[in-house]
């Protein structure tokens, strides 16, 4: 990692004034944080500021920054607010959006940044973060990093709802897809001014499930992207030859806290789970469904049932069709009716889950039953003779019965 960092900013001997764009502490394995101390360690004060790409997220807190940025100063970490403290670089028009949707939508979309990008003056800016499989672009990072990381409510409401429009099964682990050309429109029409370098990185676990980066990728056009997707598609997604009955899940409680980000258990395992099967999540740091209280709310208030259900609802209720990011969350948070959601959360009640439409186990009772420490990744056959499949980060990739996936491409 440091000689490729080091080998890229020595072709900028002349900045003086570099922003580090990482993602936040939900992607705490994905590197970034080890690079942005490595950039600062080489630039020192040349760094200014060092912006997570929060998107709707919490902001980091001290200990998050301490354990990701290692030595690097937490003072000059910023939160990004995505409901305020934006700049509107652009918009892409209806029609280009009917064009890119299949004719499904017809709304326009802001190109909206942090103002700090363009309200301040900056020879670099390194937008930096993993490529992995992600349910609303395809594959996270590159131009997401900018445009949703630091961009604001009406542009991440919209671009997640094409996602949830697009047919996830046909957008999950796909390197182009309407999202990502939506973005990278953005990106091409609007940002062009900002001296943006894109550090790319591919982790994967090893047999034992810990994380290892495996390849890292530096460019300012898509082709970095492009070169990171292809490995990513390579080592982070796992398709299987036949469908697990019953797969158990464990959230880190350090990186999972509501179900916003947990389901990505849901998500990441849907296209593996045979039909009338069993998706068991052990969450013990879950203690809330959204990242902010208007969003845990709303997911609360309607919970996860489906995409014909979820649209019904953004169609009738305003709470709905102004916060299209949540309904496009409750469409991914959900089965469709295909299988079952069982969520042992640490810090949610019985009414809480049941209430938002999966069902509840508790979770020392499962933890027993699904001990972690003695199950392997992948398939495990347990003492009684039960067969589950058993994932201990969902965040490093994508599960998918290999026909399941193939059928969605075409």
């Amino acid at each position: 990692m440091f000689d490729a960092l080091s080998k890229t900013l020595e072709s900028f001997p002349d900045a003086q004034r570099v922003l580090l764009i990482p993602p936040d502490f939900t992607r705490f394995h994905s590197g970034a944080g080890e690079l942005c101390e490595i950039a600062w360690k080489i630039l020192g004060d040349k760094v200014k500021i060092v912006l997570p790409a929060l998107g709707t997220h919490f902001p980091m807190t001290e200990s998050e920054i301490k354990k990701m940025f290692g030595s690097m100063p937490a003072g000059l970490v910023q939160d990004h607010d995505w409901r305020n403290g934006l700049t509107e670089l652009g918009r892409i028009s209806s029609q280009e959006m009917s064009q890119l949707s299949g004719g499904r939508l017809d709304y326009d979309w802001p190109v909206q940044v942090n103002k700090i990008l363009v309200e301040e003056d900056w020879d670099l800016i390194l937008s930096i973060g993993q490529v992995v499989p992600h349910e609303v672009v395809g594959m996270a990072n590159y131009t997401k990093n900018i445009l949703v990381g630091t961009g604001g409510k009406e542009a991440i409401d919209k671009s997640h709802f094409l996602g949830a429009v697009s047919n996830m099964e046909k957008v999950m682990g796909r390197a182009d897809t309407p999202v990502r050309a939506l973005f990278n429109l953005g990106a091409d029409k609007f940002c062009k001014n900002l001296p943006i370098v894109y550090v790319q990185t591919v982790v994967a676990a090893d047999k034992t499930g810990a994380p290892v980066m495996r390849g890292i990728f530096i460019g300012d056009d898509e082709e970095c992207y492009q070169k990171a997707a292809a490995l990513a598609q390579e080592l982070n997604i796992l398709l299987l030859d036949r469908a697990p009955r019953k797969v158990v899940v464990y959230l880190d409680p350090e990186e999972f806290r509501s179900t916003w980000l947990g389901n990505k258990s849901i998500y990441r395992t849907r296209m593996a789970i045979a039909d009338e099967g069993e998706l068991i999540v052990l969450a013990p740091g879950v203690h809330c469904f959204g990242e902010s209280e208007e969003m845990d709310l709303l997911i609360r208030k309607y919970g996860y049932h489906g995409t014909d259900m979820t649209l019904d609802l953004v169609k009738k209720y305003p709470d709905m069709s102004d916060n299209l990011s949540v309904a496009a969350h409750l469409i991914h948070g959900s089965s469709e009716g295909r299988f079952k959601i069982r969520y042992c959360p640490g810090g949610l009640s019985r009414q809480d889950i049941e209430g938002a439409g999966f069902a509840f186990g508790k979770l020392d009772e499962y933890s027993e039953i699904y001990d972690i420490k003695t199950l392997k990744e992948g398939w495990n056959t347990l003492e009684d003779g039960e067969e589950i499949f058993y994932i201990s980060n969902p965040a490093l990739g994508l599960w998918a019965l290999k026909e399941k996936f193939r059928d969605g491409a075409e």
